[in-house]
């Protein structure tokens, strides 16, 4: 038996169809009528596939778009903090039935995804549902402009998932299904797993925080999003090898499970904190460590509004619990890493270890702090930086 949190809802819901039925179902999704997606409704779509989603088996109906928007629940009563929906143009709208199926289609990659029984059609509020789950409407804001740019109707219902395009071929050590990790720490014994959600590459504040965790866990979980950010951000491979250096040299392997999966960000802060924290509940992480403006983007959310959440629901919502880490930074007068819970000096002494301002150093070549960030991740980062002015001086 396994000593795992068990996954939300109490059991794994895969969608993925593999072996001898794949072929079969790949063949009878070429003959349905087609529907393009976008990267963040494919990206739901392999979660779903996966069983990181779970229990949902696909996208979401109306009367689950209503209760996640309001109360962080699904139809079905079950705790659910941002909806999972698939949305179409007025025009593609009309020549869709309920109860026929689609073909669902990367709209990016021309992928066959999978399909889709189609339950119901219906519009929604796209200016409520951003204030809901972004707690904003500005268009500025990455996540509403990807709501706001949906088209008028939604479509629902379960779906079957027929690719995962080719995460495990790009990060064929580092991509897992919630299965796969389960199945790491049931081997390994552990109980207490705490998961780092990292969207970054892993700087001296992050490693500060995973061995805060790791004093206090069996093990850690690094999981790292590999799937579509904002313009500007550092890519997905940087990024990976970034982290990969880290642990390689700075951490006890044995103690540390690295893996990728494939969702795309929201930056809806506070509410995507809670959905992290549900599908790393999945994976079969016991905590989830939330630290200064998880999720978050330019100044919507406050720094600590993330942490916020998790007292606000209901007590038995998640089986996953959060580890609260506070604001970090290098202390002059400590020598080293630190908190505001942990040092007694002043601001003045303190350096802030901000991702997107080493970014903004980095791009114009300015002279980083060594207590910033380890050697072996800045000598990755100026090659890559290196890289981009190469590019734009050619171009």
């Amino acid at each position: 038996m396994s000593s795992l949190v068990p996954p939300h809802g109490g059991n794994l819901v895969s969608r993925l169809v593999e072996g001898e039925e794949l072929v079969e179902a790949q063949r009878r999704a070429r003959e349905l009528p087609m529907v393009r997606m976008t990267s963040r409704e494919t990206s739901d779509l392999i979660m779903i596939g996966i069983g990181a989603f779970s229990p949902v088996d696909g996208f979401m109906g109306r009367k689950d778009w209503e209760r996640v928007c309001k109360e962080f629940k699904t139809a079905k009563g079950i705790f659910w903090p941002i909806p999972i929906t698939l949305s179409v143009s007025t025009d593609s709208a009309s020549g869709l039935r309920e109860g026929g199926e689609v073909a669902l289609v990367d709209g990016e990659s021309g992928v066959l995804m999978g399909s889709m029984r189609i339950e119901e059609k219906y519009t929604i509020d796209k200016p409520y549902e951003c204030k809901q789950i972004f707690r904003t409407d500005d268009p500025k804001h990455p996540g509403v402009a990807k709501v706001l740019a949906q088209g008028e109707f939604n479509i629902a219902g379960p779906v079957q998932v027929l690719s995962e395009l080719d995460y495990r071929d790009q990060f064929p050590d580092l991509y897992a299904r919630p299965e796969d990790t389960r199945a790491i720490f049931d081997e390994r014994g552990w109980q207490t797993i705490a998961a780092l959600q990292l969207r970054n590459p892993m700087h001296r504040s992050h490693e500060y925080v995973a061995k805060t965790a790791l004093e206090v866990s069996d093990g850690l979980f690094v999981h790292q999003l590999v799937g579509k950010l904002k313009e500007g951000d550092i890519p997905a491979q940087t990024r990976v090898q970034c982290v990969q250096v880290v642990i390689d040299h700075y951490f006890p392997k044995e103690r540390v499970v690295t893996k990728v999966y494939p969702m795309e960000m929201r930056y809806a802060g506070p509410r995507e904190a809670l959905l992290h924290a549900v599908f790393r509940q999945n994976y079969g992480a016991s905590h989830m460590i939330i630290g200064r403006d998880h999720a978050g983007v330019g100044d919507y959310y406050g720094p600590f509004d993330a942490q916020k959440i998790f007292y606000d629901i209901p007590e038995d919502a998640l089986a996953i619990e959060m580890l609260p880490i506070d604001w970090t930074f290098y202390c002059y007068k400590c020598k080293g890493m630190a908190s505001f819970k942990t040092c007694p000096h002043g601001k003045e002494d303190h350096l802030l270890l901000s991702g997107t301002l080493l970014r903004t150093m980095l791009t114009h070549a300015d002279p980083i702090p060594e207590e910033f960030s380890r050697p072996e991740v800045l000598t990755i980062l100026k090659e890559y930086y290196s890289g981009l002015k190469e590019k734009v001086a050619t171009s």
